[in-house]
């Protein structure tokens, strides 16, 4: 049973914070999700993307260095705070609504894989082989929060998701708010299909642009950082947004708020707009080009996708994929009453569905269990 508020205090909050209240489209209008005058829609939201059972699994997922033992570099889960953080400072200012900014930056790297855009692409590479069928791992967030976990959000949580890419920077970001949860489907479904239609994906909310552009502000100078606290000393072209962490994520968001206040869209001036992507090309050069994970966990991941692969085809319940991911599932709060996990996905989905969800450790724990060792070597805080 769940308790509500009086309605004579309901509407007291209202009437006292001058707010009426919004309901957005769901796909399903259950009357348990709509909003109410303390708990709104995207409030809602927010919290259902924080209890979802994968959320937990972004304390330990690259985000750009993977092998160290050292908690003073990033981890995935340190990225979605930084991207809410400055999507709301900018948000703030520009009148936007902060729970939906907040929705969209906490479950938009859910569907990420371990060991960060590498283990993204070894997966793609695997799935489409399988299955001609690409991995994404902003479509697939999508995927845990409304399929594999059926969270019932709000379109414009997870259109905001969706349509997250940061690596994709535009001077202007344009909301499409004629999106409708069919047309939605179809580009997530084209996207599965063909890759580069994932750059035609467009936010339906202002909310949502500024998600994607502080998704960008928020690695750009933070990834510089780890990798001086990695002894990776870089030197960086200084331009209009400067060259660390702190000056890069003041003077991108000062000239976002300058150059959106009062707009329908969300941009920026020329000369940031240049600098920063400047800035993200030099990352690539001297950073994420030269942390090379192929030689050691792309063939780890061929190897662990064949197997899970032989288990569900061969029935074998004892696989992990059963015991570890199938059963976590299908015993889920919502997927109660549903039809079954299993029954209703494809075999490489579901491989493609448990190989995502995996941290770092879990996948090199796996490795370890089903071939008996690891390839892999850390390097530890004093070495």
């Amino acid at each position: 049973m769940y308790e509500k508020l009086s309605s004579e205090l309901e509407n007291r909050i209202l009437m006292d914070q001058n707010r009426t209240l919004n309901e957005p489209p769901r796909r399903v209008d259950n009357p348990h999700d709509r909003g109410s005058a303390w708990r709104p829609a995207y409030v809602r939201d927010a919290d259902k993307i924080l209890h979802c059972p994968f959320y937990n699994r972004y304390a330990d997922k690259t985000q750009v260095f993977s092998f160290y033992k050292n908690d003073d570099i990033s981890r995935r889960g340190a990225h979605v705070q930084f991207v809410s953080r400055n999507a709301r400072t900018i948000g703030r200012a520009l009148g936007l609504d902060l729970d939906l900014i907040e929705a969209i930056a906490l479950g938009h790297d859910i569907g990420h894989t371990p060991f960060g855009h590498a283990g993204e692409k070894y997966l793609d590479e695997l799935f489409y082989s399988h299955a001609g069928r690409h991995f994404a791992h902003n479509i697939h967030s999508v995927r845990v929060l409304d399929s594999i976990f059926p969270l019932n959000l709000t379109l414009d949580t997870l259109s905001g998701i969706a349509s997250h890419d940061g690596e994709l920077e535009l001077r202007e970001y344009r909301p499409d708010e004629t999106q409708t949860f069919e047309t939605f489907d179809l580009a997530i479904e084209n996207c599965y299909l063909d890759k580069s239609n994932i750059l035609k994906l467009v936010p339906n909310t202002l909310e949502g642009c500024v998600v994607r552009i502080s998704d960008i502000i928020s690695y750009l100078g933070k990834d510089r950082q780890d990798a001086e606290k990695l002894a990776r000393h870089n030197e960086y072209e200084d331009t209009a947004i400067g060259t660390f962490n702190a000056a890069i994520i003041n003077n991108l968001i000062v000239n976002i708020i300058e150059n959106s206040y009062g707009k329908d869209f969300i941009a920026m001036d020329d000369e940031h707009f240049l600098a920063l992507s400047l800035a993200k090309k030099e990352n690539y050069d001297k950073i994420y080009l030269t942390n090379n994970l192929d030689p050691i966990v792309r063939p780890m991941m061929e190897k662990i996708y064949e197997r899970l692969l032989n288990d569900v085809v061969t029935n074998n319940l004892e696989s992990p994929i059963f015991t570890h991911h199938i059963e976590l599932v299908e015993n889920s709060y919502y997927r109660k009453g549903k039809s079954l996990y299993r029954d209703e996905t494809e075999p490489n989905q579901l491989v493609v569905d448990y190989i995502a969800s995996m941290t770092d450790d879990y996948f090199i724990d796996l490795y370890t269990r089903l071939f008996g060792e690891t390839p892999i070597e850390f390097k530890g805080y004093f070495d």
